[in-house]
């Protein structure tokens, strides 16, 4: 049984396997990630004390390693996987420690939690936006206090949610693009039989 049109995908035992393609795969995933996020890091801590909103401008990048693993994959728990990996490259550069891997895994459980909702048993491509939009709503709101949030006016609050969503939702569509365009190279097939290949709306 293929998959359809719709995103669903064959109800099997082994999508649990990591296969030594996947594995390889998600720790390529991760390296590039952590590269990626290693300066973002950076940038983002030296920027936020005096520009807070151009901080958080960054948030969604966060997302990008495990978006484009699950789209480019299609298996459970490759996001948290990346997420993980792309943490520990980090964990020598950020100043943080291995608090770089529990920040890299709380942002990448918001891209997984979606699918396993469904038990990972439907890949359509909004789901990958709710994740985005999720967390777009939680990140703010938790990180109230941190960027003083309440000293500022309402309109700017609302701007500021306006920001993170839009980074959010912005590294979310450039993840799919990116698995997209890797998928049609011929990126990320191997392993994944022919449901795992085929284009999903």
């Amino acid at each position: 049984m293929s998959a359809d049109a719709a995103g669903r995908t064959p109800r099997t035992g082994g999508r649990f396997r990591f296969p030594t393609a996947i594995l390889l795969t998600c720790a390529a995933l991760g390296v590039a990630g952590g590269l990626l996020l290693a300066p973002a890091n950076w940038v983002s801590t030296i920027l936020f004390p005096g520009l807070p909103f151009v901080s958080v401008a960054l948030a969604g990048l966060w997302l990008l390693p495990s978006v484009l693993a699950l789209r480019l994959l299609r298996r459970p728990l490759v996001g948290l996987l990346v997420g993980l990996l792309a943490g520990l490259v980090i964990v020598p550069f950020s100043g943080y420690g291995f608090g770089s891997v529990a920040t890299n895994l709380w942002w990448a459980a918001f891209t997984e939690l979606p699918f396993l909702f469904v038990l990972w048993r439907y890949w359509g491509t909004w789901m990958h936006y709710v994740g985005a939009v999720v967390v777009g709503l939680v990140y703010p709101a938790l990180a109230w206090y941190s960027f003083n949030l309440g000293d500022f006016t309402l309109p700017v609050q609302v701007l500021f949610f306006v920001i993170t969503m839009a980074s959010c939702v912005g590294a979310t569509a450039l993840g799919i693009l990116i698995a997209d365009r890797l998928r049609r190279a011929g990126v990320g097939a191997t392993g994944l039989g022919r449901a795992g290949v085929r284009k999903h709306r």
